[in-house]
């Protein structure tokens, strides 16, 4: 995932009904970290490719956690991702609302309960029922690249969200 800033957000007002201007240049600031975290993102994407985990299901977990953590520009990154590898947008709009949603494999599910799990680690502590769960839909390897992807989008996300650091651009209509 390569994420650029937006230099001419240079918003200042904390009474904007826009969402707060950035709080650090990150990449600016901390440039080898920045590129440590975009080769954990490298890596991580290269293991899902090796272990056979579908484009879809890599984006749709990763938009996921990006739900979750609130993260306006990974969300906003890996929608975009997901209709450009040809995910139905009526299956994009329902992500947020998986379990309520008929619009998903078994495979698919389990991969978001193990997202929700992952992602809200402190909470969760990835039950053994979640995680057998997702064994009984992906492989060693898969369930390795998974957590791979996951890790990887929650430093993302966390990084963007504690910054303020990338926002994304509303695309002419």
């Amino acid at each position: 995932m390569t994420i650029t800033t937006d230099p001419t957000d240079t918003r200042t007002d904390p009474a904007s009904p826009i969402a707060p201007r950035r709080r650090l240049d990150f990449d600016g600031v901390a440039p080898a970290f920045s590129r440590a975290v975009s080769a954990l993102d490298e890596a991580a994407v290269a293991e899902a490719d090796r272990a056979g985990i579908e484009p879809l299901i890599r984006e749709l977990v990763r938009l996921r956690a990006s739900q979750l953590n609130g993260c306006s520009y990974c969300v906003d990154l890996h929608s975009r991702d997901a209709l450009e590898r040809g995910e139905h947008d009526q299956r994009l709009f329902a992500v947020a609302v998986w379990e309520e949603s008929n619009f998903f494999t078994a495979r698919e599910r389990a991969a978001f309960a193990l997202t929700d799990s992952v992602t809200r680690l402190s909470e969760t502590h990835v039950p053994d029922a979640v995680w057998h769960e997702a064994s009984a839909h992906f492989s060693d390897d898969e369930l390795a690249a998974l957590l791979a992807l996951l890790v990887s989008i929650n430093a993302w996300n966390e990084l963007a969200v504690a910054t303020r650091g990338w926002r994304p651009k509303l695309r002419a209509a």
